[in-house]
């Protein structure tokens, strides 16, 4: 029987580096996530805005964690909010439903709880 509840993934302080390595990887020239005199002059304030990759990895963290490393079959996020640089972040899911060897889950991350992303994941079932 697997569980409706999938084990939290928490992120204790989201990491400006990680932030600013992952714009040079992705060669994303939008400043927000690196300029933070920028982010103030556009009403963000002084803190660096996260990558949406970044949070989606989050949330492929846990279910990866809880289902094992290459079980995610997909994944589709929305995005509603923010995540900036020193935020603690909580990836969170549920199962909705199991057919055959695949878990359909509902998955969201949420910060100080507002959930800032949320979609749904479907993984192969773990096997005990």
């Amino acid at each position: 029987m697997i569980a409706r509840d999938i084990p939290a993934h928490t992120v204790a302080a989201v990491d400006p580096q990680r932030m600013k390595t992952m714009a040079a990887v992705l060669r994303d020239p939008y400043p927000v996530h690196w300029d933070r005199a920028g982010n103030q002059r556009l009403g963000y304030g002084s803190r660096v805005v996260n990558q949406g990759p970044l949070n989606v990895g989050y949330i492929v963290n846990m279910l990866e964690a809880w289902a094992g490393r290459g079980s995610i079959r997909s994944i589709a996020v929305r995005f509603y909010g923010r995540v900036f640089d020193g935020d603690t972040v909580t990836a969170r899911g549920e199962v909705r439903r199991t057919e055959r060897d695949l878990v359909y889950c509902d998955v969201w991350l949420e910060r100080d709880g507002e959930r800032v992303m949320s979609g749904e994941a479907v993984v192969r079932a773990v096997l005990s």
